[in-house]
């Protein structure tokens, strides 16, 4: 890898020219019959019929450094704000920005096309740029297909949003990894390189990024107000074949913020907002001499007893001692990507797991004090319903035994970029390419399985764990009203999840063309 790019300050005179260059980061209101758009940080892409709003890291760091140069910045998330795309629009037409920068994701990127074309026609000299993880796979797909002038590919369109905004202000050289036009060509800088520093950035702005937006309507919280960190960019496997994170993060690539920056925000997070729970999104938590320091500065701060973190992990990548130390640093929840219960599954998604390693993982975590949550996939071309049912079958296993606390399935879809999706290429699996429909609402592979199949076997995922053993369970493990609060959140979800996955919503489906 190249030498890290480190930020540069701006000079007196650039922070004054910045002050009048006005920059959106913006999540445009998408309302659908189907459901609210998990859109921000979000690695599969779902229309929810009961709101979760999550915090984009990412795009959140975006807005940060760019204020921190002297940038007038509006955080424009018109999707947790609930607006209609009428008043959104009046307020980006108000505040008249240089410079729009909009996350997109390959179920939502058509919409994206049709709005910017919108934009274009009401404000012709504002710039707009499109990131995320489908444009980082198809970029010039979203160029010739609408009036986007710039597309940030990788996973650091944080950094790269900087360099943009200077390119336009100051006349600097684009980094690597960007698209844009010249007249009437395309051009690119070339491939995108990971290669910044991220102590560099500054700590998120909570005021700045409307962190209370995001502080309850999630899931994921037995404690509010909540909030989340990005530890790290963003797992260092990276290699499963159907996660479209890996266009923006190969594992190869992954990289640490420093413990104690991470334990200063942390404090921060506590004493200024009062935050009761963190969700750390990293796609995998660091491991190793890394986390057995940020468990003991945990301890050693006292912060284990003032708050609750959560993380995504690796199954076999802890052992018993590790885990107990997460148990004591105050960590709570703690998700895994189980993702099937037959090991030619786990093999050609590059899971580089095995079946019987699964509860051993998440018995460990539960006898370290830690609450496992697991994600399943229905829907693989080669899996047959008996090797579906063998997934069902292992989850309510590791559910009557206690070893696991909550749940979520979704059918598996092959985002473009992703090793998953040139596979089905090859081997003409894909029923469609028409990425309007790559929202979980319907089976984009062939497979032996009909779509009702997959709904209802994913249904019955949801139902796996709701046993009187597991209810019982749940009701003498109750400790605090934010227990009791977190309980009724909890049914609704899957309340919410069985709606998602209905045979109505599939009808639904077939006519919403």
């Amino acid at each position: 890898m190249e030498k890290n790019h480190h930020i540069t300050a701006p000079t007196a005179e650039q922070r004054e020219k910045n002050k009048k260059y006005k920059i959106a980061i913006s999540y445009p209101p998408m309302p659908d019959e189907k459901g609210t758009p998990c859109l921000g940080q979000n690695r599969q892409f779902q229309w929810f019929a009961n709101p979760t709003y999550i915090y984009p890291m990412v795009p959140a760091y975006a807005a940060t450094l760019l204020q921190s140069q002297g940038y007038d910045v509006m955080w424009d998330d018109g999707i947790a704000e609930e607006l209609s795309q009428e008043d959104w629009l009046e307020r980006i037409k108000k505040f008249k920005p240089n410079l729009i920068v909009f996350e997109t994701k390959t179920p939502v990127v058509k919409r994206h096309w049709k709005l910017i074309d919108v934009i274009k026609e009401e404000l012709p000299e504002t710039k707009i740029v499109l990131c995320g993880d489908h444009v980082t796979a198809m970029p010039e797909e979203s160029m010739k297909n609408s009036k986007v002038d710039v597309i940030a590919t990788g996973g650091d369109y944080d950094f790269l949003a900087l360099n943009i905004a200077n390119s336009y202000n100051h006349k600097v050289q684009l980094e690597p990894g960007i698209w844009y036009r010249k007249g009437n060509e395309i051009k690119n800088t070339g491939h995108f390189v990971l290669n910044h520093d991220l102590d560099d950035l500054p700590v998120i702005d909570r005021d700045l990024t409307k962190w209370q937006l995001y502080a309850y309507k999630n899931g994921n919280y037995k404690r509010t107000p909540g909030t989340y960190t990005f530890a790290a960019r963003d797992c260092w496997w990276g290699k499963c074949t159907f996660c479209s994170w890996t266009t923006l993060y190969p594992g190869k690539d992954y990289r640490k913020h420093s413990v104690k920056r991470v334990l200063d925000e942390i404090g921060m997070l506590i004493e200024k907002y009062h935050v009761k729970e963190i969700m750390d999104d990293s796609g995998s938590f660091p491991i190793g001499p890394w986390l057995k320091e940020f468990c003991e500065g945990m301890i050693e701060r006292g912060y284990n007893k003032k708050i609750k973190i959560d993380c995504n992990m690796r199954l076999k990548a802890l052992n018993q001692d590790e885990y107990n130390l997460m148990g004591k640093a105050g960590f709570r929840f703690i998700l895994y990507g189980l993702e099937s219960a037959n090991q030619k599954t786990l093999d050609r998604i590059n899971k580089n797991l095995k079946v019987e390693e699964i509860e051993k993982g998440v018995k460990m975590a539960k006898q370290g004090g830690l609450e496992p949550h697991i994600t399943t996939m229905m829907g693989y071309p080669w899996e047959t319903i008996a090797d579906a049912k063998r997934t069902i079958d292992l989850s309510k296993h590791l559910f009557d035994k206690g070893y696991v606390d909550t749940l979520q399935a979704t059918i598996v879809i092959p985002y473009p970029g992703t090793p998953l999706f040139k596979e089905c290429q090859e081997n003409g699996w894909l029923n469609t390419e028409d990425w309007d429909k790559y929202d979980q609402r319907m089976t984009i592979m062939k497979s032996e399985l009909t779509e009702e199949n997959i709904k209802e076997l994913t249904q019955e995922l949801y139902k796996s764990f709701v046993t009187p053993k597991f209810i019982w369970r749940k009701i003498i493990g109750i400790r605090s009203f934010d227990d009791i609060k977190f309980l009724f959140r909890a049914a609704g979800k899957v309340i919410g999840h069985l709606t998602d996955f209905s045979a109505k919503g599939n009808h639904a489906d077939k006519h919403a063309d």
